[in-house]
């Protein structure tokens, strides 16, 4: 299997779950000039796939991007019932925040059409960052055959491999929540790179970040000091991590900055024969399948060049939206 040469600007499409780290993606995306952002389709997961919409054009309202496209897509997972994150983040999805009601509308398109229209309208030239339950993009691969084709690669925030599960000792959420989609989509020969909980773990943006982000006062550091406390608050209950993983901005950023991780070329399934084993990524070392590889996968990062990365660009948006808010008064 090979994998795209990188451009710059990347043409991006995200496929969401607008949860705390999901917003903190977008953020990234926003106020990283190395990418191009398309669009946001929506899907259930850490909230309801309605709320997932208000969230998203919630946040791009906040950071002034309001003629990025958002459209919603499913509701519930192919065959498993639902599961959504309130205790991870909120019942509303972006933790203690509480932005304004958007004046923003969502385009009245379903969101597996959307991402089929745009990607075939431009073969081999989006990327999709998918870092919510992969419905949306398992109904794309379904419905329309070329989907598969005209995509230039997948970068998918899901999945542990060594590491132990989020959701359950052994899955992680995202692929948890829509094992089915996942299995539809590992096997669709798309070129994918898989950024499990191995890298994601190692990424934990702590108080010290948030005081840098807060040396520029804006609605961007007020909205992460208030999500991200909910966050933190959750990981030191539950999994006695002191701050908040950032899984979603990793996935983000490698669309640019691949260097971040390095990888390994692998043959990677998801069990969805049900019981303890269900949405179980497992990947094959070893070969002892003797199938090829399908994806590649992100399995060490530099952490810290990350984290490091994420709050010099939040700073930078800080400042972007500071003085356009300036040029407006005068």
């Amino acid at each position: 299997m090979t994998h795209p040469d990188n451009c710059s600007p990347k043409r991006i499409l995200i496929d969401t779950d607008p949860g705390i780290d999901d917003a903190a993606a977008i953020l990234l995306a926003l106020a990283s000039p190395e990418i191009h952002l398309e669009g946001l389709s929506i899907v259930h997961g850490n909230c309801s796939v309605q709320q997932g919409v208000i969230n998203a054009l919630s946040i791009l309202e906040l950071a002034q991007a309001p003629s990025v496209p958002v459209v919603q897509g499913c509701e519930l997972p192919l065959v498993q019932p639902a599961l959504l994150a309130p205790e991870t983040h909120g019942e509303r999805g972006l933790g203690y925040a509480e932005l304004p009601a958007p004046s923003l509308q969502p385009l009245p398109q379903p969101a597996c059409d959307f991402l089929i229209e745009r990607t075939l309208g431009a073969p081999a030239e989006i990327t999709i960052v998918a870092i919510g339950p992969l419905t949306n993009l398992a109904l794309a691969l379904r419905k329309e055959p070329l989907f598969a084709s005209a995509v230039k690669e997948i970068i998918v925030m899901g999945g542990a491999i060594r590491h132990e599960g989020n959701t359950t000792p052994l899955a992680e959420f995202n692929t948890y929540v829509d094992p089915h989609a996942a299995y539809i989509l590992f096997h669709s020969g798309i070129p994918i790179t898989l950024v499990p909980l191995d890298v994601t773990y190692q990424c934990i943006l702590t108080e010290a970040h948030l005081q840098r982000i807060e040396q520029v006062p804006s609605p961007i550091s007020v909205f992460l000091r208030q999500a991200t406390r909910f966050y933190m608050e959750f990981h030191d209950e539950y999994q006695a991590i002191e701050g908040c993983v950032i899984n979603d901005p990793l996935a983000l950023a490698l669309a640019f900055r691949p260097d971040f991780c390095k990888y390994e070329e692998l043959y990677v399934d998801v069990d969805i024969s049900g019981g303890v084993c269900l949405g179980k990524t497992f990947a094959d070392f070893y070969r002892m399948s003797g199938k090829a590889a399908n994806m590649r996968v992100a399995l060490q990062v530099q952490a810290e060049a990350f984290l490091d990365l994420f709050v010099e660009r939040i700073i930078a948006l800080s400042q972007k939206i500071l003085a356009q808010e300036v040029k407006r008064m005068r």
